[in-house]
């Protein structure tokens, strides 16, 4: 077997491996553990780059390696990498923990590559439940016992709930299409999906998928894992988690070709429910995590309307959104982790007067929120545009109508935060915000890369049309 196809997972596991014997030999040092998941994590990237024209089978093709998954891989490792340059001053974690939270961080990691290359549906649900219990895991790290515990259950209620309801969907799958690995079920599912055991079988499925992705009505774990979570680890969740989502959501539904009406009605509900509800509920928020947490769920029906296209067009474009979504996602989470170094949650009303205090952040968090709003020219815009017009195509103008006015609602509770940075004076003079000079240049780099791609989205398109052609050819 080529080994090679296998890089990136290799080297994940090996630096998971490490912080695991670190934790055994030696005594917690927050600063050497940083510096080293930061160096290890930036490796990952590089391997990740240097593999993504890997292709191949292993495992009996229970593992595929094509651009499709090693483009995933290569966002998935950025967005550890990401996450692991604001982890430097976590204050809301035990130093006896941080040894599991980097081994938790690498594991999840691994398991979300794995998942978006299993070509399996029994690779995908231990990949997908390897990867959930790491999360449920972090989310109880958070010094607030009380809370994290709270956050953590919920979660893990709902995840293993979720988890049932898939793993029935792949046996009545496996029932019907007598195959379980997707490229053999890809040749038999189109022409049975009007049979009902089929398409309940495989909407069962996507429910564990679902979860992963906070669609309504696997979204109530979001707001409260988002606000009881570690901002870092919410960070992770929104961002990473989403990715990987959104990869293997992809493969399944290509899968399952374009032979079926009744599964795009069922998306299209689910994609409307789950963009009004999350944008009518992030309204009356006033945690910012708790915001972020219901704008997610909003996120994850404009996603669907890409997903149900089935088209070549509508996957590049969800493939492309998966990429906005890690880069504004983070730079939100940005903000709130510089604004709280204490590791406690912001509300909107403690964003007032940032502008003075960091007028990077401050800038920081208009893009980001432009962009999540899809306002041009950012990425968000560019991202949201791909995915009406594969809609259109479909013929899902009605759809793309209410996705516009849930797009408007958003710009709503979006310019809130962004007034309460900009022209809301403090009622008590609060501290500067203190950041660090790779702080600096990370936050102009990110607003840098909303904006450039926003005007020059073409290498990123081609890319991720590229990808998907391996889905619809």
């Amino acid at each position: 077997m080529n080994w090679m196809i296998a890089a990136p997972e290799v080297f994940t596991f090996l630096a998971a491996l490490w912080f695991l014997l670190l934790s055994l030999a030696a005594p917690p040092d927050p600063r050497r553990e940083h510096l080293t998941a930061l160096l290890l994590s930036l490796a990952g990237v590089g391997v990740c780059l240097a593999s993504v024209t890997a292709d191949g089978y292993l495992f009996i093709k229970a593992y595929r390696a094509d651009l499709f998954s090693q483009v995933f891989k290569v966002m998935l490792s950025l967005g550890l990498f990401l996450i692991i340059c604001i982890c430097g001053e976590m204050r809301d974690i035990e130093d006896r923990n941080r040894h599991d939270f980097y081994v938790l961080m690498f594991s999840c990691t691994l398991a979300m590559m794995l998942l978006v290359s299993g070509d399996h549906l029994v690779a995908v649900y231990l990949s997908l439940e390897l990867s959930s219990y790491c999360l449920y895991i972090l989310v109880g790290l958070r010094r607030n016992q009380d809370m994290a515990l709270e956050a953590g259950l919920k979660y893990f209620l709902v995840g293993i709930f979720s988890s049932a309801i898939m793993l029935f969907g792949i046996a009545m799958l496996y029932a019907a299409a007598q195959a379980t690995v997707l490229s053999e079920v890809a040749r038999v599912l189109p022409e049975m999906i009007h049979r009902p055991v089929v398409l309940i079988g495989l909407l069962l499925t996507l429910g564990g998928i679902f979860f992963k992705l906070a669609v309504f009505p696997f979204h109530f774990w979001a707001p409260d894992t988002y606000q009881g979570a570690m901002s870092q680890v919410a960070a992770y969740i929104a961002t990473a988690s989403k990715v990987a989502a959104i990869g293997v959501i992809l493969k399944v539904v290509a899968a399952a070709g374009q032979g079926s009406d009744y599964l795009v009605h069922v998306l299209v509900g689910l994609a409307i429910v789950s963009m009004t509800v999350g944008n009518l509920a992030a309204i009356a928020q006033k945690d910012v995590k708790r915001l972020l947490a219901f704008s997610t769920m909003a996120h994850s029906g404009y996603v669907l309307m890409g997903v149900l296209s089935m088209s070549q067009a509508g996957y590049a474009s969800v493939i492309f959104y998966a990429l906005s979504i890690l880069v504004m996602k983070f730079a939100a989470f940005l903000v709130v982790v510089a604004v709280t170094p204490d590791g406690s949650n912001p509300r909107i009303g403690q964003l007032a007067g940032l502008h003075r205090r960091s007028p990077i952040l401050a800038l920081l968090l208009m893009v980001s929120l432009f962009s999540l709003a899809g306002i041009p020219p950012t990425i968000g815009f560019t991202s949201k545009f791909l995915i009406f017009v594969a809609a259109m195509e479909k013929g899902l103008f009605a759809l793309v109508v209410i996705a516009m006015i849930n797009v408007l609602i958003s710009l709503y509770y979006y310019l809130l935060v962004i007034k309460a940075a900009y022209q809301v004076e403090p009622a008590h003079e609060p501290p500067p915000v203190v950041l660090s000079p790779s702080l600096k240049v990370l936050s102009v780099a990110l607003i840098g890369v909303m904006v450039v791609a926003g005007f020059f989205p073409n290498p990123l398109i081609e890319l991720a049309t590229a990808a998907a052609r391996v889905l619809a050819p």
